[in-house]
């Protein structure tokens, strides 16, 4: 029921059996379960009572997992920040938080120097390991049992906090209880569906940061399962590749920019890849001919995942068996698991009938349980239970749901909304595209004109005439382009995520409203 449970599980049932591989270096249940003793004692120590927020400034390794179960054992609140933000941002976060403790890697030490305000008050610095390691010498060197006795910790008791994103205005800090890591799982486990699953002898791949919630959820179901979790100090292609092959990964989780990546790197055969049985993918749409690409390469099932930070990661599941190429479904993000419920709102919150567009709530027993000092955005997004997700959408009358866009980032030509995700998925169907993004531009006859952004597949550049006829038998006329840009790459945030936005604001920027 708790990240507590996991550890301590394990702990006494299979203390040999390997709990994380990071570059070569192997820890077992024992050992993770007797390191995380050590920090959640020295977290006491420090003087960080239950509650209490504890930043981690530093890519995915053993220790990261280790500090997660310590101040999941302590009461207190692990705090990921995104190590590839500026000084400026991860300062609000930590300032955001009112974090306690600070764990940095030493790499990441210039840019704390660059802050602009404070750090926490205590810093422990995590060095390259080894009897001098700065952190190594905190977690033991204080006195008390082994076993340190635990705070009341329940499925409701909070445990960690992430930020959004942030591409517009300032991230939010989405705090999660230890339900959002076992709900779901216990929700499949009780209907006997293997959607996702995991089996003895399982290895996986952790392709997604532990600052995003895919990477850190991914992470305590292979723990809960009692797998081996293989985390990556940084996702590289190349080296993802090696490790499944190498360690003979059978599951990963990544972002459909990271199989994109995979299908580009040189050498790569689908033989690189004969251990994987199942790819869990997500945080971002993923365009039916990039599926089917990675279809053909990895030979294995797959199964899409869809939620946000705000419901606890993952609350709707495109299952392997509709990942049919050219079926319907394909379509969809899938269904809702059992135990959570789907509706799609209009403006004004009214429950709108299958197949009708508007945005797309879900309630899940893995939601959020407040963005941190913020009651007022709060009770904008939680409603009676149901997060808003501010995705425009549908569900069909088979409960399946389909994301059409993000309700900002609809476009409206002459009074008609048109959804960039289905001219992007046209568009990435032209084998001379490599990817697509769409935004809306001010047009003065028609209010808005839909701007195309390509980046071209290799050694091709179709022209504005062969997309537009390519387009002119799969969209309405109103969805069509009216300029197509190429570009070198599409922009994304660390989790993956393309920051429309960002090529939204070359037309809109200068506007003061940036409707038309």
């Amino acid at each position: 029921m708790t990240l507590v449970d996991t550890a301590r599980f394990h702990a006494e049932h299979r203390p040999d059996a390997l709990a994380i591989l990071c570059e070569g270096r192997g820890v077992t249940y024992g050992q993770l379960d007797l390191e995380s003793d050590r920090v959640a004692r020295a977290l006491h120590g420090a003087g960080l009572r239950p509650g209490a927020r504890v930043a981690y400034l530093g890519k995915e390794s053993e220790r990261y997992y280790e500090i997660l179960f310590g101040c999941a054992k302590s009461g207190t609140v692990l705090v990921p920040v995104n190590w590839r933000l500026a000084a400026p941002e991860i300062s609000h976060i930590l300032q955001d938080s009112a974090s306690e403790l600070l764990f940095l890697e030493e790499e990441f030490t210039p840019v704390t120097e660059r802050l602009g305000t404070p750090p926490p008050k205590t810093v422990v610095r995590l060095g390259n390991g080894g009897a001098g390691d700065p952190f190594e010498i905190w977690k033991t060197g204080r006195p008390g049992a082994e076993r340190t006795p635990a705070p009341p910790i329940g499925p409701d008791t909070p445990v960690a906090q992430l930020y959004t994103s942030g591409t517009t205005g300032l991230p939010k800090g989405v705090v999660l209880a230890h339900r959002s890591f076992s709900a779901i799982r216990d929700a499949m486990a009780d209907a006997g569906l293997d959607w996702i699953d995991w089996r003895p002898g399982d290895i996986a791949l952790v392709g997604i940061p532990g600052f995003h919630v895919g990477g850190l959820w991914w992470a305590a179901q292979n723990f809960n399962a009692g797998t081996t979790v293989v985390a990556m100090r940084a996702f590289a292609a190349r080296d993802a590749a090696a490790l499944i092959r190498d360690l003979g990964v059978t599951t990963a989780c990544v972002v459909p920019a990271m199989l994109r990546l995979l299908l580009a790197e040189p050498g790569v055969t689908p033989g690189d890849f004969s251990t994987l049985r199942k790819i869990v993918y997500g945080g971002s749409p993923i365009s039916e001919a990039l599926l089917e690409q990675s279809l053909a390469m990895f030979g294995c099932q797959f199964a899409q995942i869809y939620g946000l930070t705000e419901t606890g990661n993952t609350a709707v599941c495109l299952p392997p068996a509709d990942h049919i190429p050219g079926h319907p479904r394909m379509r969809a993000a899938g269904r809702p698991y059992p135990g959570v419920r789907g509706k799609v709102v209009d403006e004004r919150g009214r429950e709108l009938p299958a197949g009708t567009v508007g945005e797309i709530c879900l309630a899940t027993p893995a939601r959020m349980v407040e963005y941190w000092g913020r009651p007022e955005q709060t009770g904008e997004t939680l409603i009676d239970g149901w997060i808003h997700t501010g995705d425009a959408g549908y569900i069909d009358t088979d409960g399946y749901v389909f994301i059409r866009d993000r309700i900002k980032d609809a476009v409206i030509v002459a009074g008609e909304n048109v959804y960039p995700a289905e001219i992007e998925n046209a568009l990435e169907h032209h084998p001379g595209v490599a990817e697509a993004v769409v935004v809306g531009a001010p047009d003065e006859r028609w209010g808005e004109s839909v701007h195309a952004f390509i980046v071209a597949a290799p050694g091709q550049q179709p022209s504005f005439g062969e997309l537009h006829r390519f387009l002119m038998d799969r969209l309405a006329s109103f969805k069509l382009p009216a300029r197509y840009e190429f570009i070198d790459q599409v922009p994304r945030n660390p989790s993956g995520k393309i920051l429309r936005r960002e090529l939204r604001d070359r037309f809109w920027g200068g506007s003061e409203r940036k409707v038309n």
